[in-house]
């Protein structure tokens, strides 16, 4: 049972049309930001990693929030921001998994649809 909803929970995050095209595009953007970060010398600061948060937002604004709650300090760390981050962008993509399943019609949960034409509940 736990292998199902395992299975579940990475067909939704990862293998739809809406979520692959997400994290690609974090992908993307992350790739332009390490490049920005590395191998392009700036006068000033550079606005690259905005994409990113425009990108994780709005749930990365959540967890900057509840961390600023919770420990100040901890939260205006690298070791929570990047993983928070991460779990934001993953977060996001099940929610787009769940949402494209939601348009085709599909159940919200792990369960099978009924055939068409069949009443629910009724003895076959």
């Amino acid at each position: 049972m736990k292998e199902h909803r395992a299975h579940g929970l990475v067909q939704l995050t990862f293998r739809n049309p809406a979520s692959v095209v997400y994290l690609s595009l974090v992908t993307v953007a992350a790739l332009f930001v390490t490049v920005d970060m590395l191998f392009v010398t700036h006068d000033d600061a550079s606005l690259a990693g905005v994409w990113l948060f425009l990108l994780a937002a709005p749930t990365v604004f959540l967890f900057m929030i509840g961390g600023d709650l919770l420990a100040g300090a901890v939260a205006d760390s690298a070791a929570f921001l990047y993983p928070s981050l991460v779990l934001s962008v993953l977060v996001q993509s099940y929610a787009l998994g769940l949402f494209v399943r939601l348009m085709r019609g599909g159940p919200l949960r792990g369960g099978r649809r009924a055939p068409s034409g069949s009443v629910p509940g009724s003895a076959a």
